[in-house]
């Protein structure tokens, strides 16, 4: 009776389909280079839901999750504008009138 000897250090047959590999081709080329150009166009401000629906727009079918790991693969993050701090609220409150006539003015400092 024959036997299989294996060492245990055969790759699988998939490691070998590998796009890095040399295996088969990117399937999403086309819609990379369309996510990166919408991206820039945009300066970098579109994150994965608005150039997904800018790729549907253009006629594209797929998935949000799917633009969302090709962003990731791309290394291209949505760049979030900060809001500057503004402490200046106005006039607050309502100033009451001066029924009685008060004079609220110090005479002198202490």
């Amino acid at each position: 009776m024959g036997s299989i000897i294996t060492t245990g250090r055969n790759p699988p047959q998939y490691l070998l389909l590998l796009p890095e590999k040399g295996g088969a081709p990117d399937k999403y080329a086309e819609i990379k280079t369309a996510i990166t150009s919408i991206y820039h166009e945009n300066q970098g401000r579109y994150g994965y839901r608005r150039i997904t629906m800018e790729l549907h727009n253009q006629g594209y079918t797929i998935n949000h999750k799917t633009v969302q790991r090709l962003m990731k693969e791309l290394h291209i993050k949505c760049m979030v504008r900060m809001k500057k701090y503004r402490s200046y609220k106005g006039e607050v409150g309502k100033i009451a009138p001066n029924i009685i006539q008060r004079d609220f003015k110090a005479k002198s400092q202490i």
